[in-house]
């Protein structure tokens, strides 16, 4: 379990405090549709964090090529379809591009700082030359419009308890989901990012905004900077690939 990360419920609980079992519940939302309309028809798609697949099916039903990367193996087995590759993203290097990377799920949000440099230095390196990259940020009222609830029209309530600091910039989150016949929460760590700091952060990888996708800003489509200096190389971790 990563430090600051913890999750309880029924089944497997992920390194990050994610319960497999509660996404292999949730819903598909409408980030497909965003996504499809950002990326070239049948490009080829890096998606960074997948787990069980819930984006990565409707992107393959769209027509897409999907590689999709998890760091826990339990999440992948449930991908179907696509190429799968067990890794941690921030030591991710795969030795080739792609016409898409997507980072999803407010993965940019990293407690760590450092976590966040990796996994920000791992999308530019996978673009491909005309390729982009395409974030999820948080609302920018995440971290202060607590507590807060969602009914989900498919029939379980998500609830946001706090976010309290937890030291050097970042907050605890506390999350629940509620099902008619089992509950699950997860806390996690997340920075809060102003757009003027998660644009710094872009730069610094090597990244620039090409454009907000939507009118709350929650996802961008970013380009690799031109002519630029190429970001230090972290070590990068083993990784389990196979075919579904």
């Amino acid at each position: 379990m990563r430090e600051g990360y913890e999750g309880t419920g029924p089944g497997t609980i992920t390194p990050d405090g994610c319960a497999v079992e509660l996404y292999s519940r949730l819903p598909v939302g409408e980030e497909p549709d965003i996504i499809a309309a950002a990326a070239p028809a049948g490009a080829r798609i890096l998606e960074l964090g997948s787990g069980v697949g819930r984006m990565t099916h409707p992107l393959l039903e769209r027509g897409f090529e999907v590689t999709a990367v998890d760091e826990s193996s339990e999440m992948l087995a449930r991908v179907r379809g696509a190429r799968t590759i067990c890794s941690p993203i921030e030591g991710l290097d795969l030795g080739e591009t792609f016409d898409v990377v997507i980072l999803a799920s407010f993965l940019v949000h990293a407690g760590d700082i450092e976590v966040r440099r990796g996994i920000l230095r791992a999308c530019a390196r996978h673009a491909a030359e005309g390729g982009c990259v395409l974030i999820q940020r948080e609302g920018e009222d995440y971290h202060s419009n607590v507590p807060r609830e969602r009914v989900d029209p498919s029939g379980f309530t998500l609830r946001i308890l706090s976010a309290e600091p937890a030291g050097d910039g970042a907050d605890s989150v506390s999350a629940e989901y509620v099902f008619p016949d089992a509950t699950w929460t997860h806390t996690f760590l997340a920075r809060p990012l102003t757009k003027e700091q998660f644009e710094e952060a872009l730069a610094e990888a090597g990244l620039r905004v090409d454009r907000y996708l939507t009118e709350d800003r929650v996802w961008v489509r970013a380009v690799p900077v031109e002519e630029k200096t190429a970001p230090v190389e972290q070590k990068t971790a083993p990784v389990e690939e196979k075919t579904a």
